[in-house]
């Protein structure tokens, strides 16, 4: 894999993460299990999108 496509992934998974997550927690007044359903998975986006800027760091 190319170096610039895991910077593309990194910030896609970092940014939408992210964003999922705080919807998710704006979505937990309305819809419980589906807030933290978005809250946990936007969390596990940023999280692999963290994981991806080790792995960039130890490419060529």
């Amino acid at each position: 894999m190319k170096a610039g496509t895991v910077e593309t992934l990194v910030w896609v998974l970092l940014y939408g993460g992210l964003l999922l997550a705080v919807l998710g927690l704006a979505m937990l007044r309305a819809d419980h299990p589906l807030g933290w359903s978005m809250v946990v998975a936007g969390g596990m986006a940023a999280g692999v999108g963290v994981a991806l800027i080790w792995i960039r760091s130890k490419m060529d």
